[in-house]
């Protein structure tokens, strides 16, 4: 799975998190491993790409791939 998100330390600067990882399950549907790479990029409040309320991504919002990441 390929991701990214964006976060605010307790400081008040922005971190755009992107990366991605890859899963395995046990025979009972359970995670049994799970590897991850992520990188941290600080941002300006300027450079957020990701700007809605608390939850999932609206469907009319752009993709990683439209965004470049």
């Amino acid at each position: 799975m390929r991701f990214a998100y964006e976060s605010k330390d307790a400081g008040g600067r922005w971190f755009r998190s992107y990366g991605n990882e890859n899963w395995e399950f046990a025979a009972d549907g359970l995670m049994a491993v799970r590897r991850a790479s992520i990188n941290d990029l600080q941002i300006t409040e300027s450079d957020r790409l990701f700007r809605w309320p608390l939850g999932p991504r609206p469907e009319v919002h752009a993709g990683l791939s439209e965004l470049g990441l």
